[in-house]
C-alpha cells in the first residue's frame, strides 16, 4: 500500500478526497494536516475530524496547521462551501482531539519515519509544506512525490473556464498563498500538479446512473455526498466542484488516470490580474531555463476516474 499524508483544507472536496483516501485499498493514510484555505484551519481542522468519525477512522492523527498565508493575508473564498464548509451537512462535532503538534513538525516527522515512502497529498494552499521544506529542506529528497491541486495551465478552456480563485487566470489553493507555491515548485521535490485544466473539465461531472447507485446504497458517506452534490447543483454548478481534490486521490490510487507532461512553471507573485498565475513557458526558443520543471497533468481518463470514486465510496 502507498503511505499517503493528506494536507488539506475541508471544504466539500477535500471531505470527499478523505473519504475516498481512507476506504481505499491501495492508500494507507498516515497522517492528515489542515491549514487556512476555503476556510480558516480552525474550521479546515473540525472538518477532518468530522470526515474521520463519519468513516470511524479515528486512529488516524489530525494535526492543525498554518492559520494564515506566509506573506499575505487569508483571504474570503468567492465559492462558498456553507456555514460548516461541508455544505451544511451538520454533522456532529468531532470527539476526537487534534495532535498535540503543529502539522509543519507532523509532515517532517512523518516524511522522517518514512523516508522515500510516503507520498503527500496537496489538496490545499501550500502553506504548510513550504513551512516544512523551510524549516528542515533535508526532507525533500526524501519525499516520494508530491500530487498537488495546484495552478491552471492554459491547455484547454477548462484552465480560465472554471477558474477557483479571485482573478481571471487564479486556481484557489495557488492564489491562496502564491508565495508557498513558488517554495515548492522550486524546492526540486517530485511534484505532480493536477491544474484546473484537467480537475475541472465538465467530463468529470457524476451521472444520472451514479446519482441513482449512490441514492440506492444506504451509508452515511453516500447521503454525506449526495448532500453535497445537491448543494452545489442548487447554486446553478455542477457536480465536479465536489470531485476536484478527489483527481490528487485518484491518481494516487491508479497514475494510469492522468497523462502528464513535463514543464516549465513560474508562479506570478506581484501582478494584479494574474496574482498566483501559473506561467508556463512553452516556448521552443529564448525558454526560462531559470524556471522549475514539473509534472503538469494534462489529460485524464474520467470514465476509470469516476469509476474508482464510486466503487470506492461505495464499498
Amino acid at each position: 500500500m502507498k503511505k499517503v499524508l493528506i494536507d488539506c483544507d475541508p471544504g466539500m472536496d477535500d471531505s470527499l478526497a478523505i473519504i475516498l483516501a481512507c476506504k481505499s485499498d491501495v492508500l494507507d493514510v498516515k497522517a492528515i494536516t489542515t491549514v487556512s484555505g476555503n476556510y480558516h484551519v480552525d474550521i479546515t481542522s473540525v472538518n477532518a475530524r468530522k470526515t474521520l468519525e463519519l468513516l470511524n477512522r479515528t486512529d488516524i492523527p489530525v494535526a492543525k496547521g498554518m492559520t494564515k498565508p506566509i506573506v499575505r493575508d487569508l483571504p474570503s473564498d468567492p465559492f462558498t462551501h456553507g456555514e460548516d464548509g461541508q455544505a451544511d451537512a451538520n454533522l456532529p462535532e468531532p470527539a476526537m482531539d487534534l495532535v498535540n503538534q503543529h502539522a509543519i513538525d507532523l509532515i517532517i516527522e512523518t516524511v522522517k519515519k518514512y523516508p522515500n515512502e510516503l507520498y503527500i497529498a496537496a489538496l490545499a494552499p501550500l502553506t504548510n509544506i513550504a513551512m516544512a521544506f523551510l524549516k528542515s529542506p533535508e526532507i525533500i529528497p526524501m519525499i516520494k512525490g508530491i500530487y498537488a491541486i495546484a495552478g491552471a495551465y492554459g491547455l484547454n478552456k477548462y484552465s480560465t473556464a472554471n477558474a477557483t480563485g479571485d482573478n481571471p487566470q487564479s486556481e484557489w489553493n495557488v492564489y491562496v498563498d502564491p508565495e508557498a507555491a513558488d517554495i515548492v515548485f522550486k524546492s526540486g521535490v517530485s511534484l505532480t500538479a493536477i491544474g484546473l485544466d484537467v480537475a475541472t473539465h465538465f467530463d468529470v461531472n457524476f451521472t444520472q446512473q451514479h446519482l441513482q447507485l449512490l441514492e440506492e446504497t444506504k451509508m452515511q458517506e453516500t447521503d454525506f455526498l449526495l448532500n453535497m452534490i445537491g448543494f452545489v447543483n442548487k447554486r446553478g454548478f455542477e457536480s465536479y466542484c465536489v470531485l476536484i481534490d478527489s483527481m490528487a486521490i485518484g491518481a494516487l490510487i491508479d497514475e494510469s488516470i492522468i497523462k502528464t507532461m513535463r514543464g516549465k512553471v513560474g508562479i506570478e507573485t506581484k501582478g494584479e490580474l494574474t496574482l498566483s498565475m501559473t506561467v508556463l513557458d512553452t516556448r521552443h526558443h529564448h525558454t526560462w531555463n531559470t524556471l522549475p520543471e514539473v509534472e503538469i497533468a494534462c489529460e485524464a481518463e474520467y470514465e476509470k476516474f469516476l469509476g474508482i470514486v464510486m466503487s470506492t465510496v461505495l464499498k
